[in-house]
């Protein structure tokens, strides 16, 4: 199936094909007609398989402007998400193909971590607004919007939202919305929770489940490991980066003081790097991203942070200097790379303390993966 099979525009089928997207993938497939016929959707996809275009596209190629000579604070298009990551990347998307539509849409990103005034301001006359829940409420309380005349409320990564707590937060948004929507919620998988809240406000959902909960995604990915003693996790690290010749890597460790460490000691090696994670600032881990994105440093060494909802355009490797603390937390990580049909390498680097833990995420996730024994690489220099 090719993107000109829907009724999309002229101008946002040419703006598809400018930005390189070629295939429509499963979810997409079956969820654009579907929104575009304004059903409720309850989509569950793991994330990388193009669900955010999925719901970006017809939202698009929908849009119409309610009173297109107001300039009010009333949001028609709102998108619900967990994280500032992925408010910013999702809004990145919008913006990607906005000029795809038949009017002129003012899209924004809220969330919390930096000053709300500016913020606030910037409420005027947005269209599509993309928020997590602490600061949306925020910014309704402080009257800086209105959300008494949405039209489509899209809830992304409905699973860890709830995971997280979000629940009393998400009953005050409900609770702000009017009754006649479009609801369109997405999930990497269908727990009881996610079932509960569908109840709460899909009406006569259109349910698409593309991937079993859990079925391995991990096809695209070639996993292995090195045994290796903890006080050469460093030296092995930087002589894979410099053995392989990675341009671009994601290394995710345990904790932020070894995130400082291990991005202190690849600069100090001439591997440039950057740290990410929850006590850098907002702006901090926006650079920090973007500078990965766009290859200007090789490494990007952050906690579990990243382990979900950011998507990294062909990706190639991914590194565990060590390991995380559950299977599906070591899936979601090695998930970032052999994204949308692309491949990818995955290596844990495997201390003695740590085997025990990892045979348990292997056993627990029906894997297997070739070990190497890091005593035969000679590290002297590295």
């Amino acid at each position: 199936m090719h993107f000109k099979d829907f009724k999309f525009s002229q101008n946002l089928l040419k703006l598809i094909e400018k930005e390189g997207y070629k295939s429509v993938y499963p979810i997409q497939e079956k969820v654009i007609p579907a929104i575009m016929d304004k059903r409720d959707i309850l989509g569950i996809a793991k994330t990388g398989s193009g669900k955010t275009a999925g719901f970006v596209l017809p939202i698009i190629s929908n849009f119409r402007k309610q009173n297109p000579e107001a300039k009010d604070r009333n949001i028609q298009i709102l998108v619900l998400v967990p994280t500032r990551e992925l408010a910013i990347q999702i809004s990145d998307v919008f913006h990607l193909f906005k000029n795809g539509s038949r009017e002129e849409i003012i899209i924004k990103s809220v969330y919390g971590g930096v000053s709300i005034n500016p913020q606030m301001k910037a409420m005027h006359g947005v269209d599509i607004l993309v928020a997590t829940p602490g600061r949306l409420l925020d910014l309704v309380q402080s009257n800086a919007l209105s959300l008494s005349k949405v039209k489509i409320l899209v809830l992304d990564e409905a699973d860890k939202m709830l995971n997280l707590g979000f629940a009393e937060e998400m009953n005050k948004i409900l609770s702000l919305l009017p009754t006649n929507r479009q609801n369109l919620l997405f999930s990497a998988t269908l727990s009881k929770n996610i079932d509960s809240i569908s109840k709460i406000f899909l009406s006569d959902p259109l349910v698409i489940k593309i991937n079993e909960e859990n079925e391995d995604n991990t096809q695209n990915i070639k996993q292995y490991g090195y045994f290796v003693n903890e006080e050469k996790k460093g030296s092995l690290l930087r002589y894979l980066i410099k053995e392989k010749n990675m341009q671009r890597v994601l290394i995710f460790t345990s904790s932020i003081y070894q995130t400082n460490n291990v991005t202190n000691k690849l600069n100090k090696n001439g591997i440039q790097a950057i740290a990410f994670h929850s006590k850098k600032s907002q702006n901090a881990r926006i650079n920090a991203l973007k500078k990965f994105k766009e290859g200007e440093i090789q490494a990007l060494v952050t906690t579990n942070l990243l382990s979900r909802g950011i998507d990294i355009e062909k990706l190639p490797y991914v590194i565990n200097y060590e390991l995380p603390r559950s299977p599906k937390d070591y899936i979601h990580r090695i998930g970032r790379t052999g994204r949308a049909e692309s491949t990818g390498e995955a290596i844990s680097l495997v201390s003695p303390s740590e085997l025990a833990h990892f045979k348990v995420i292997l056993k627990k996730m029906n894997l297997w993966v070739d070990m190497i024994d890091s005593d035969s690489i000679n590290l002297k220099g590295y």
